[in-house]
């Protein structure tokens, strides 16, 4: 019986010891996103994806057509 809880606490001290470490890593990780700037301009040579000459109906049916 005294084996079976100390195999328990054991367990337990682990398991709150790596809930611990994975909670501060989010929180680490968390922080050196929020530091990114996502919305800034492009560096380098970029290419614009997005032609507005396309109408609507256009758009629609490539979209149908895709499955996207």
């Amino acid at each position: 019986m005294k084996q079976m809880i100390w195999d328990t606490i054991k367990i337990f001290v682990i398991f709150i010891a790596c809930t611990f470490l994975f909670y501060f890593g989010l929180r680490i990780m968390n922080t050196e996103y929020e530091q990114m700037h996502r919305y800034d301009s492009p560096e380098g040579p970029s290419v614009k994806v997005f032609k507005a000459d396309q109408s609507f109906v256009d758009r629609l049916n490539l979209f149908f057509r895709l499955g996207e």
